[in-house]
């Protein structure tokens, strides 16, 4: 696959990580979410990635109302910017390693059916919205993600219009995506984000990475990103191998090594990295026609 000569770069704001407390620029209240949002589009983010959180606890949120909020602060500032809201939250399960059964899920557990982690997908209807293709071993817990839930969510997003973009952490999700796209579950194009690096998912490893993009669909969309200290040297790896990037402090905390960074310089080091290749950064609207969204509003 060539090059990619016209990269989409994805800021991921803030993620469900329990990073709060290991960074001050890892923004909390709506207000700082989209104060952020705004950095990275005006730094040349073409696209931002939003989670919430408990503005009182820093704790991640599932809350439609903070969506709303977060969104509409962006909107009012004029800021041309692409809207990817997560709907990957309601998945975790934490059970007792010793007797699962017996004591069920435990503290930390926050466990919704499919269509449930849709409601502010529903009630604001952004451009992208991720769908999480499978389960997995996410860290010490259980990230669960059902075939059935998986289909009743690709269906639902389907009927409001919105694009899913297919979060895919290891080699058995990308092959269950492309199953949901042979039952008409996925519009095209499909737009594809190839999570690398969380533990026990695919490693970051470029050879890994080489064979999910040849298993990729003909006419995919995709980008990649992995975790740390590797979030910029994928930034290189994806746009040689012809994708778009994601960068945010959803993944990394550091511009480099002990420099805390915000949202802003990683996108801007993100397009350094883009334009030293000889590639160009895209637009908010050609971002729009590229992934198959609606024109701005």
């Amino acid at each position: 696959m060539p090059m990619n000569d016209s990269v989409i770069v994805t800021c991921a704001l803030t993620g469900a990580g329990d990073t709060v407390g290991r960074s001050p620029h890892v923004p909390v209240t709506p207000q700082q979410i989209a104060a952020s949002a705004v950095e990275a589009a005006e730094a040349g983010a073409a696209v931002v990635h939003i989670h919430v959180r408990d503005p009182e606890t820093g704790d991640p949120s599932r809350d439609p109302k903070l969506y709303r909020e977060v969104v509409e602060r962006i909107k009012e500032t004029g800021t041309d910017v692409v809207i990817n809201l997560t709907a990957g939250m309601g998945g975790d399960l934490v059970l007792d390693a010793d007797q699962p059964l017996e004591k069920g899920a435990q503290p930390g557990t926050d466990l919704v059916g499919g269509l449930d982690r849709l409601p502010h997908v529903e009630d604001l209807l952004p451009d992208i919205c991720t769908l999480d293709c499978g389960s997995l071993n996410f860290g010490d817990n259980l990230y669960i993600s059902t075939p059935e839930m998986l289909r009743k969510g690709a269906k639902r997003i389907q009927e409001l219009g919105v694009r899913p973009e297919l979060e895919i952490f290891d080699t058995g999700q990308l092959w269950f995506a492309k199953q949901l796209q042979s039952e008409g579950l996925l519009d095209d194009p499909s737009v594809f984000q190839l999570c690398m690096g969380i533990p026990w998912g695919a490693p970051a490893d470029p050879g890994v990475l080489q064979s999910m993009v040849n298993f990729l669909p003909e006419g995919a969309q995709w980008a990649s990103f992995a975790l740390g200290r590797m979030q910029m040297p994928w930034v290189a790896q994806s746009i040689l191998l012809g994708g778009n990037v994601r960068v945010g402090l959803e993944d990394n905390l550091y511009l480099s090594k002990g420099v805390k960074a915000t949202n802003g310089q990683l996108t801007e080091r993100a397009v350094q990295i883009t334009e030293s290749l000889g590639a160009s950064v895209a637009t908010p609207d050609e971002a729009r026609v590229r992934l198959g969204l609606k024109p701005r509003a």
